[in-house]
């Protein structure tokens, strides 16, 4: 509990001034972090045993977040570009004299730089968000920093409460070849801690709460197959 105390006491004034700014501030967090999570990935890959090319994995991350971020400029390259990237990986694999050992490392580069540009939804997210209606209580936030912030709360509020009634209740553990700390009373408590937070921000965005009974478990569902790939990736690396 005290790490995750220090790291948001790091990282909460960072993402709020990085919202509050908002537009390209956003989009240049993401492609930050898409940078530091790229180079993290591959060298898990590395760890693993699985080679690539991380210097164009992380080029190739990069420009789908740049995708994301500047969708009228690029007005819809976004897949050509990718389609390049994914041939240049497959020009790079030629290089190995052994075929299957340039067809593991084509594949691991793909795969490292689809998954962690994954991120780009969030600036998607953000770009496509719904207005927010005239006399909301969050009408002053605005739809992509109103949008972006239910996303990012709706996760943290399923770790948060996953983690606690886990640790206070938690008995019928799964998947432990993974991560052998989850437990099925701690997913149950992160998903309804996600659909109460959810819940309560939907209304302040003008929607309807009860939304939320829907969005809150699938969004609390996708934070734990999140946090499950990144455990994957961690066990492999031993």
């Amino acid at each position: 509990m005290r790490e995750r105390a220090i790291s948001a006491a790091v990282l909460v004034p960072v993402l709020l001034i990085v919202l509050a700014i908002g537009g390209p501030a956003i989009a240049l967090a993401i492609a930050l972090i898409t940078v530091v999570a790229a180079i993290e990935v591959f060298r898990l890959q590395h760890a693993a045993g699985d080679e690539s090319f991380p210097a164009l994995g992380v080029v190739l991350a990069v420009t789908i977040v740049l995708d994301a971020a500047f969708p009228d400029v690029l007005d819809g390259s976004g897949l050509l570009l990718f389609s390049i990237g994914v041939l240049l990986v497959a020009v790079a694999a030629m290089t190995r004299e052994d075929p299957r050992a340039g067809l593991a490392a084509w594949i691991a580069t793909v795969f490292g730089a689809l998954y962690v540009s994954l991120l780009a939804f969030v600036i998607r997210l953000g770009n496509a968000a719904p207005a927010i209606p005239a006399g909301a209580p969050f009408e002053p936030l605005g739809a992509e920093r109103g949008w972006i912030l239910l996303l990012i709360l709706a996760v943290w509020s399923f770790d948060t409460g996953a983690f606690l009634v886990g640790r206070q209740f938690g008995r019928t553990r799964f998947i432990t070849h993974i991560s052998p700390a989850k437990t099925v009373e701690g997913v149950a408590g992160g998903v309804i801690a996600s659909t109460a937070v959810v819940a309560l921000l939907l209304w302040g965005l003008g929607q309807a709460p009860a939304h939320a009974l829907l969005l809150g478990p699938l969004a609390a569902l996708a934070a734990q197959a999140g946090d499950l790939a990144e455990s994957m990736l961690k066990r492999a690396a031993g």
